[in-house]
């Protein structure tokens, strides 16, 4: 294990694999964003809105259960055979959606599909923050759900033109085909477990564990609470979305080739977004990004109840994806950051849970709304919900994950001019013995909170890990927050100190 070393550099090769893999994960879901409620209507005879939604709450039901069992599962066959797993689930979606000759088989194929996406999705994530380490944990985020959510909106796009050409059936699904096999073979074959990694990280670790992880993710814990009720918000506009806004779209007059582009665009700007944001995620303050994040989705809902000409759902659909990008590799980068690494799996499938539920929840709530008030309530609706989100993220999420960097040649220049600053080593005390800067003190993260009064005094401290970023920044939050001195964390590191 001593060979096995923590960072997007060091392990691109896996990453870039499972970027790809979670690509396909992507496109299955693509495969019915855009056509399922036409085909619903068109060869089923479905009419009730909630009728047409059970595609959509089945999924969310399933997915969301099998990302709760998910990080056990994890635990226990290992990542890789989870993410084959799977695969498995897939291989027989496309054929049922091609073939099926009543609805209830349609909703079958979709407890597949949230399985499926449970636990392959699941499985990606929880292997790229292993590899990344706690430094980069925004920007694998980022790249993980924007390869994703490119998918859906890509495949969105495609199976609507294909459905507008040749017709909504067989020939949109075999993509769904290329999608199983290729993500089943590439899983098999070439990905490699991250068990290593994550014992690596548990040694350096600063960050306590939880005492129930279930009740502390889901609510107890301010931060972890905040998150979980965010992410299950996101996803219940985000089934609406799904749902009724092409109903919505249909009812304007837009033809489906029409209708594919605006849906595509959604889920494209999301993807895209979301290689900034996971990176800014890394930088800026997490819980500032959420607030914004949720309230911008909120106020695009609300807007796109009046919307009426193409370009007016063009631009709200843009917004509404910016909106989606900048919250979705931020919550899972923040769950990371707040949970213990052996603890990681767990809770991220907590987290996901909730989420996930938003899909079945989103899909039954306006369901109910459309049918007994209408379509526009229904939207609303889910718009105030996702505000009155954003403002629960504001005022019950306390405490910043990221401060502000202070570079190696400040910090220099502060101690040769006799400054009064302190170099808090925040590592555990192995890695401050291995190697550490030069009259730097060792206050391990674990610790630091109880013993915030000794830090008085200090024109800055500078806290310091080993690439920075990670308990670097945790630590600077803390003594920032306490107000004995004013704090910042090191750039690049003890690494960067020595390279």
């Amino acid at each position: 294990m001593n060979d096995v070393a923590l960072g997007l550099r060091q392990n691109w090769r896996q990453f870039v694999l499972l970027v790809i893999i979670n690509a396909f994960v992507g496109g299955m879901v693509g495969l019915e964003r855009t056509i399922l409620p036409a085909l619903a209507e068109g060869q089923f005879g479905l009419a009730a809105k909630t009728a047409i939604l059970s595609f959509i709450v089945v999924f969310g039901v399933s997915k969301a259960l099998t990302n709760f069992f998910a990080g056990s599962f994890a635990d226990r066959v290992g990542r890789k055979n989870l993410l084959v797993i799977g695969w498995l689930f897939a291989l027989p979606i496309p054929f049922i959606l091609i073939y099926a000759e009543h609805w209830h088989w349609i909703v079958a194929a979709n407890i597949l599909l949230g399985i499926n996406q449970g636990l392959t999705w699941s499985s990606t994530v929880v292997m790229k923050i292993d590899l990344v380490g706690d430094k980069q944990r925004g920007l694998a985020m980022g790249l993980n759900e924007s390869a994703g959510y490119l998918a859906v909106g890509g495949v969105a796009f495609l199976t609507g033109w294909i459905a507008s050409e040749y017709g909504i059936r067989p020939y949109p699904f075999y993509l769904g085909m290329v999608f199983t096999v290729a993500g089943l073979f590439l899983s098999l074959l070439w990905v490699k477990d991250t068990v290593h990694h994550v014992a690596r990280e548990t040694q350096s670790s600063g960050v306590a564990k939880l005492k129930k992880i279930v009740w502390e993710t889901t609510w107890k814990d301010k931060n972890l609470g905040s998150i979980s009720q965010a992410g299950l918000v996101n996803n219940l506009n985000d089934g609406m979305v799904w749902g009724i806004f092409p109903m919505i779209l249909a009812g304007r007059g837009f033809g489906l080739d029409e209708i594919a582009r605006i849906v595509a665009i959604y889920p494209v700007v999301w993807g895209l977004g979301q290689l900034v944001t996971g990176k800014m995620a890394d930088h800026f303050n997490k819980k500032n990004m959420l607030f914004l994040g949720m309230l911008f989705q909120g106020l695009a809902l609300l807007t796109m109840a009046w919307a009426t000409g193409f370009f007016h759902f063009v631009f709200l659909s843009i917004v509404l994806g910016i909106g989606t990008a900048v919250v979705y590799p931020t919550f899972l980068a923040a769950i990371g950051d707040f949970t213990h690494p052996s603890q990681r799996a767990k809770s991220i499938g907590v987290f996901r849970l909730w989420r996930d539920l938003g899909y079945a929840i989103g899909a039954l709530l306006t369901g109910f709304i459309a049918d007994s008030f209408g379509l526009v309530p229904s939207v609303y609706f889910i718009a105030l919900l996702t505000i009155v989100s954003s403002f629960i993220i504001a005022i019950r999420m306390t405490k910043p994950v990221i401060h502000d960097c202070i570079s190696i040649g400040e910090v220099k220049k502060l101690i040769d001019s006799g400054a009064a600053i302190r170099i808090i080593d925040v590592r555990s005390p192995t890695e401050y013995e291995t190697r550490h800067i030069g009259g730097a003190e060792n206050i391990p993260l674990d610790q630091l909170a109880g013993r915030l009064g000794e830090l008085t005094g200090a024109s800055l401290v500078v806290t310091v890990c080993g690439k920075g970023g990670g308990r670097s920044a945790t630590g600077s939050g803390l003594v920032n927050e306490a107000g004995h001195s004013p704090a910042a964390w090191l750039c690049g590191g003890t690494d960067a100190w020595y390279a």
